[in-house]
């Protein structure tokens, strides 16, 4: 690295993760942005797509024109499938590289799960060995013996923060777990209305892929993997008019003696000193308002008329601690840095 700055790329710059993402580097004091690569507007100004991209950045421009001896870290924020094809051809040619994909190409670890669940054949099998599936919480030093970061699901990331310190502690039952999640319209993407047509989600709540989601796919995968089993859940999401943010809300059933005060002390000291994870007083009544445009993760515990059942409260900003700013976070754990640098 020269100067101290890490180089770096990003690769779909012009969709709503890619303006929060060039937004975030901008201002962070580690970082030179060398290109924003995009397929369409080449020549144009970033700052046509975003108003708060004051500061002079590079041209949009086509990704034949990176210099990639030149970059140190690429931000892949593609659609699924797109992402995998770039690292294939790049990996082993510039083996300086590093990439933090945003999308769902290195999150499940399994080619045949990947298929099934995103319909298409993973074309870089051989690299899913040199990636790792980064809630940055859960990852910390680790991250630095890969090349590949898998960014979480922005679902994902509001769900696991809470649940999977509560499961791997066996603080509640691993059945009857209830996950109602609610987003902004950006979490589907700049051509929503195309996909959701007639639905009038701009002034409407829409239940969506409510047998199968596909964050369902590394749900399944890291609470496996970190609670040491399967669980039984029931997740349903939403899109609510509104532009950004996630609230999460979990419905659990406690395990024999465990009440909602002590889970709330238990995740009290579980992220005592964690940059991000706010954990709120005992039935606070919250929503995503708190942490819109910010990569903090907001928890209430609260307790039900049931004694042997709880709710948690979940809320990030999807853009940010689900997308842009949790992969900021693991460029900042990747090379050493402050956790929370460019992201106060």
């Amino acid at each position: 690295m020269n100067g101290n700055k890490i180089k770096v790329a990003v690769i779909g710059a012009t969709g709503y993760v890619g303006l929060d993402l060039v937004y975030l580097l901008s201002h962070h004091p580690r970082v030179r942005i060398l290109n924003l690569c995009a397929t369409k507007n080449l020549g144009s100004r970033i700052s046509r797509f975003d108003k708060r991209l004051k500061k002079k950045l590079p041209i949009i421009s086509d990704i034949k024109k990176v210099e990639w001896n030149k970059i140190d870290l690429i931000f892949l924020s593609l659609p699924n499938g797109e992402g995998q094809k770039l690292v294939k051809k790049l990996f082993y040619k510039f083996k300086h590289l590093k990439f933090i994909d945003l999308s769902a190409d290195f999150r499940v670890t399994k080619p045949e799960t990947y298929k099934r669940w995103y319909k298409r054949n993973h074309s870089a099998k051989d690299l899913i060995k040199y990636s790792i599936y980064s809630v940055s919480e859960f990852v910390q030093k680790k991250i630095q013996n890969y090349r590949i970061i898998a960014n979480p699901g922005c679902y994902p990331t509001s769900i696991q923060i809470p649940l999977v310190p509560l499961l791997q502690k066996k603080l509640i039952k691993k059945d009857e777990i209830i996950i109602d999640s609610k987003s902004g319209f950006s979490g589907a993407g700049k051509n929503y209305k195309l996909r959701f047509t007639h639905k009038n989600l701009d002034s409407s709540i829409f239940s969506y892929s409510v047998k199968e989601h596909r964050h369902m796919a590394e749900l399944d995968q890291e609470i496996k993997k970190r609670a040491g089993s399967n669980i039984k859940y029931t997740f349903n999401p939403h899109l609510i008019p509104t532009y950004r943010g996630i609230t999460s809300n979990i419905y659990i059933k406690l395990s024999k003696g465990i009440t909602a005060k002590k889970i709330l002390y238990f995740m009290k000291r579980k992220y005592k000193t964690s940059k991000f994870v706010k954990i709120n007083s005992l039935n606070k009544e919250i929503g995503s308002g708190n942490v819109l445009n910010s990569n903090k993760c907001e928890i209430s515990i609260c307790e039900t008329r049931h004694k042997d059942k709880a709710m948690i409260i979940s809320c990030i900003d999807n853009l940010v601690k689900g997308a842009s700013g949790q992969a900021i976070q693991n460029m900042n754990l990747i090379y050493n840095y402050k956790e929370n640098e460019g992201l106060k």
